[in-house]
């Protein structure tokens, strides 16, 4: 899509969900589980805790999946809150309240959902020239209807990011992996890939955007071979 139409998207997909966002006291809580750790049966009892409480169809449920035992739990702040109080049942290491407005990624965000798909119909979405993956499924995107739909989806799905990195760097025994550049700023997207696939982010590269492209110190990145 065009570069301002872009734009003008996620202009509309951001108001609609900070509308959806002030509707319900809700959030995101940033979990580091371990191997006895059971996310589902976890959310299970903070939604029953909040039946508790008068809430009626309470929402607690994964909705960022960042790599192996480390999740993204989203919901109503009395779900959070009951899971960060009782973090040692679940067998969780360390839990952190996300500094955002909303739980997203969860059907609190449903109403966002029509103000976006609305959009999406009025712009001229091509297929992509390179491989892109959705989040949404972790597998490409085929066509622009399937892009259109997969964006309005992604909105109340979970983020399967680490699902997305298996798929992306999945290959037969003694394949070469890519070349892979991180743009931007810090180097989180680099530590999930370390945690998700060790041999790919061997193959890992930094590149700080707020730096010139004639920077000495990227002279070593190069640009041959193939690149995620």
């Amino acid at each position: 899509m065009e570069f301002s139409e872009g734009l003008y998207a996620v202009k509309v997909r951001a108001e609609a969900m900070q509308e959806a966002s002030e509707a319900v006291p809700s959030g995101m809580l940033s979990v580091l589980g371990q191997r006895q750790s059971n996310f589902s049966f976890a959310c299970m009892e903070a939604r029953e805790h909040c039946k508790s409480l008068g809430i009626e169809n309470p929402v607690c449920q994964v909705s960022n999946y960042l790599f192996p035992d480390c999740r993204v739990i989203s919901g109503h702040l009395e779900a959070l809150q009951f899971l960060r109080k009782n973090s040692a049942k679940y067998y969780f290491r360390r839990t952190k309240m996300l500094p955002v407005s909303g739980g997203f990624h969860t059907c609190l965000m449903e109403p966002a959902v029509e103000p976006l798909v609305k959009i999406l119909g009025m712009i001229d979405i091509k297929k992509p020239l390179v491989s892109v993956h959705a989040n949404v499924s972790g597998h490409k995107y085929m066509h622009p209807g399937h892009i259109r739909k997969l964006l309005g989806q992604q909105v109340v799905s979970p983020v399967k990011w680490e699902q997305t990195m298996h798929a992306i760097y999945e290959r037969k025994k003694g394949t070469e992996f890519p070349s892979t550049f991180e743009l931007g700023p810090g180097r989180q997207l680099g530590s999930i890939l370390k945690n998700c696939n060790r041999q790919a982010w061997k193959s890992y590269n930094h590149v700080d955007v707020m730096q010139s492209s004639t920077d000495p110190d990227h002279s070593e990145l190069g640009w041959n071979g193939p690149q995620v």
